[in-house]
């Protein structure tokens, strides 16, 4: 057998341990939290060449940091992308992004169906500064191909979306975007790369909020943007350098351990989240469940055929609207009520009073949230007992 791969020929779960790890002359195992603002220079010369481009090396942690740029370095290799740039935030990384491509006069086209807080981005942010906007339902090819101009710039897409759960086709869209000369973004925190690996599917640009699974236990904020060199070296670079939205090295370095497990996890997320999406179909105070690898998902065989597994989050209706969700979600034993997702511990959230509810009541409806609706983040408790709990709660409507 071979030994001499690199890095880039590893096997996944071999990056998740090894890639981008660097160690100091103390040779420790685990990767080194460097909490540092800035660096020291042996002389005022390599001082001048490093900020010139013409010496290697940190300047200012801001720019850059070592253990931000191995996590940084192992995303790229988890994701299948040339190279990675780690952000405060997920909201941090989606808006560079577009602040950072974009001027007057550009245009967008997104799916519909997206976070509350990248629709305020597109649809109020992005206005200020003279960029249209045009929505469209992400599964409808043809409105994607309408809405395209000789202006249009970026394609932003959530697959699977939050929290509907939409299917994106990933590898069409990125053909619209290219023949039209721009260029698709795709969000990827609920798949994650264990389930899904855009580029590979011909998105130009991957966003994360690593806050959610990739973070995985609900500690420490953070995103990532996947990207080619010339998207960083034209749009990206100068943004991040001169507006600083910096992930700390202390988030980088947890964030960076929990992607050791982030395959592991995702497996076992997965196999509750199907079980626990089985219980509700079958129960007679449930209307609706939205799980993209069950075959009552309008989307699933598109869903199969660009992701592993269905992830771990599901999302239902019950009959009722707001009265009747408060009710069960109050009732719940286990699960937790919070806005979060991707932690360990099972997390209940009722989108359209909090993560959408900013949206008009026109625009939550073009995204299918409704009032009854509530978006479950399967944790890693046992799925037996997560059914029991939802069984009780459900016994409170």
């Amino acid at each position: 057998m071979a030994t001499n791969k690199t890095p880039g020929n590893w096997r996944r779960r071999t990056q998740a341990v090894r890639g981008g790890q660097v160690r100091t002359a103390f040779q420790e195992t685990c990767e080194p939290l460097l909490m540092t603002a800035g660096y020291a220079y042996e002389e005022a010369e390599q001082a001048e060449a490093r900020f010139k481009g013409e010496s290697p090396g940190f300047q200012y942690s801001r720019l850059a940091n070592p253990t931000v740029s191995m996590f940084e370095q192992r995303m790229a290799l988890l994701e299948g992308a040339p190279l990675a740039r780690a952000t405060a935030t997920g909201m941090a990384a989606v808006s560079a992004v577009f602040l950072g491509a974009l001027k007057t006069g550009d245009h967008v086209v997104s799916a519909t169906a997206v976070f509350g807080s990248c629709r305020y981005v597109i649809e109020t942010v992005l206005p200020r500064f003279g960029i249209t906007c045009t929505f469209v339902d992400g599964s409808d090819l043809a409105a994607w191909q309408a809405a395209m101009r000789p202006e249009t710039k970026l394609l932003f897409v959530e697959t699977p979306s939050n929290p509907t759960l939409a299917i994106v086709d990933i590898a069409a869209v990125a053909k619209i975007a290219q023949a039209g000369g721009a260029r698709l973004v795709v969000d990827n925190a609920f798949a994650t790369p264990a389930l899904q690996r855009p580029m590979e599917l011909g998105a130009h640009i991957v966003v994360h909020s690593s806050t959610k699974f990739i973070d995985g236990q609900g500690r420490a904020l953070g995103g990532a943007i996947l990207c080619h060199q010339d998207f960083l070296d034209e749009n990206l670079q100068q943004f991040l350098r001169n507006t600083g939205p910096s992930l700390s090295p202390f988030n980088a370095w947890l964030h960076l351990k929990s992607l050791e497990t982030l395959e592991l996890r995702m497996r076992a997320h997965c196999d509750s989240a199907t079980k626990v999406a089985d219980f509700l179909a079958g129960h007679a105070k449930v209307r609706r469940v939205l799980y993209p690898f069950r075959d009552d998902h309008p989307q699933a065989a598109l869903a199969r055929a660009q992701m592993s597994a269905g992830g771990g989050v599901v999302t239902f209706e019950i009959g009722g609207a707001k009265p009747e969700a408060f009710r069960f979600a109050n009732a719940l034993r286990i699960v937790d009520i919070s806005n979060n997702l991707g932690d360990t511990k099972s997390l209940i959230t009722h989108p359209e009073t909090t993560t959408h509810q900013k949206m008009t009541p026109q625009a939550r409806a073009a995204a299918g949230v409704t009032s009854g609706m509530l978006r479950l983040s399967v944790g890693l408790e046992d799925a037996d007992d997560l059914c029991e709990d939802l069984d009780q709660a459900l016994k409170a409507i």
